[in-house]
């Protein structure tokens, strides 16, 4: 059954259009604020002292943390790298910064997809894959540029009118890819977490999600073509957005798929935050 007057108001939720050249798999940085489900499920304390560092947030200038002292190579390293008291400072930083990110880590495990998705990794990009009656239905994001660029700003206001420690979600820009088995093309329909919920009616659920662009693609072909016609959500009449939201939904891409990958990319983000920031120390002591 259709949602023609529960989505009313499709053409407001849009975001404006972009235009950019990309590989289909890679999707594009997020504009992003998602249900208070999510945000209670998947959200975890606000800590990143390493972007905080001067206690500004992201604003203000940096003061200068030491007066570096260029130290001669360790003999006992061996890497003939420099040493200063300032990397040394660093070092014994990250240490404690990796420590509390521990802390506040819920699991070491990811948490799982309901509805049957396998997921795979690479890097900091998430494929998750289905099979259902003869169609294969895959998701793909990525972690890197899911989180609102102004969080550490909102995080310290937080803290200061309610005392309490602010949030981070990951909420990254998703693609879905829906192959038949009798097609030579791959329906590709990309999607975003809106930035705010419009109310759509009395006792409906709001789409926390929108579609953004929807092309056919080559079956197996990893790179976006151009050349092949792409329908952005500025074309999208209120009629064709409600039937693609509900084929989406009728493939298990609905809210609660939403509020689960909002967790699960979370999870993610914060399990490569840590490791860049073990990498990093090692780096940065050279051992």
């Amino acid at each position: 059954m259709l949602k023609s007057v529960v989505r009313a108001a499709g053409a407001a939720l849009r975001l404006p259009a972009v235009s950019t050249a990309r590989a289909r798999a890679l999707p594009l940085s997020c504009p992003t604020l998602c249900s208070p489900n999510a945000a209670a499920a998947a959200a975890r304390a606000f800590t990143r002292s390493l972007w905080m560092m001067n206690g500004k947030g992201a604003s203000g200038s940096r003061p200068k943390l030491l007066t570096s002292k260029v130290l001669n190579p360790s003999a006992s390293c061996g890497c003939g790298a420099m040493h200063t008291e300032g990397d040394k400072a660093f070092g014994e930083f990250l240490f404690d910064e990796i420590k509390e990110e521990k802390k506040i880590q819920k699991s070491g495990t990811l948490p799982k997809i309901s509805g049957g998705w396998e997921l795979s990794m690479d890097g900091t990009e998430a494929l998750l894959t289905k099979h259902a009656a003869g169609e294969k239905i895959t998701v793909t994001f990525n972690v890197n540029n899911s989180i609102l660029p102004n969080f550490a700003d909102e995080a310290e206001q937080g803290d200061q009118k309610s005392g309490e420690e602010a949030e981070i979600l990951s909420t990254p820009n998703f693609v879905v890819e829906v192959t038949k088995q009798a097609a030579k093309h791959t329906l590709v329909i990309d999607c975003q977490f809106l930035q705010e919920e419009t109310a759509h009616g009395e006792g409906e659920e709001s789409d926390i999600f929108g579609v953004f662009e929807v092309s056919f693609q080559p079956e197996g072909d990893p790179e976006w073509k151009e050349t092949s016609y792409t329908l952005t959500k500025d074309s999208l009449n209120d009629s064709l957005y409600d039937h693609m939201m509900d084929f989406l939904a009728d493939r298990g891409v609905d809210n609660t798929f939403a509020d689960e990958l909002i967790e699960l990319s979370t999870a993610i983000e914060h399990q490569q935050y840590i490791k860049f920031l073990e990498e990093l120390k090692t780096f940065v002591k050279c051992t």
